[in-house]
């Protein structure tokens, strides 16, 4: 613009400021005639966790991570990465292994749910629970309650003779291998590099050489 100055007149400052008025007015009133936002509607979901009958009533979008940590207060599974990949929330469902925070608790109405708090007591320890003591089988530990849950299942599978990548042979038998055993818990992650501990006590368990 040079040396010129913007100015602007009475006029134009009035019409401005009318404008201003008039959208603020317009934007104040759309706002108040927005309907409400309606409630999420809640779900009653009944499931047997720890051997204990439990209905919750929950959010449809719940996880079963979220529901056994917030709502049933067991909190021994963890929440890692909160998207599978870790293993940290591995809890076992109807004699299965899953990722607790990839499954919404709606999902599993009638099923089993057993956590690393009902495999166990202080007291009583699972025989995976006693060999990762023996074996030092973590560091930090927070990793450990997914780890035991899905150690427990990796030995059940190859006891069913469910195959695994590992195999040679699909069709043979599996064995509780060193090998096996690796390959069957790769979705559990160890950031302390306890592995070869965690397979000591897996193998110990099963009464094989790691």
């Amino acid at each position: 613009m040079g040396s010129e100055t913007f100015q602007l007149s009475r006029r134009e400052m009035l019409m401005s400021s009318a404008t201003t008025a008039a959208v603020s007015s317009f934007a104040s009133e759309t706002a108040e005639a927005a309907p409400p936002v309606k409630a999420v509607p809640t779900y009653k979901v009944a499931m047997t966790v720890n051997g204990a009958s439990q209905t919750l009533t929950l959010d449809p979008r719940t996880t079963l991570l979220d529901a056994l940590r917030e709502h049933l207060h067991l909190t021994g599974t963890k929440k890692g990465c909160d998207h599978g990949q870790c293993g940290a929330c591995t809890v076992i469902v109807n004699g299965e292994r899953i990722n607790a925070c990839l499954s919404l608790a709606v999902q599993h109405q009638g099923d089993a749910v057993t956590t690393i708090e009902g495999l166990g007591t202080p007291e009583r320890l699972h025989p995976m629970q006693a060999a990762f003591v023996k074996h030092d089988g973590y560091q930090c530990g927070y990793c450990t309650p997914g780890q035991i849950c899905s150690a427990v299942s990796v030995l059940e599978e190859i006891k069913r003779g469910i195959p695994s990548h590992a195999q040679a042979d699909l069709m043979a038998a599996p064995k509780p291998t060193g090998a096996e055993m690796r390959e069957r818990m790769s979705g559990n992650i160890c950031r302390c590099g306890a592995y070869s501990n965690i397979v000591d006590a897996m193998a110990d368990v099963a009464g094989a050489r790691a």
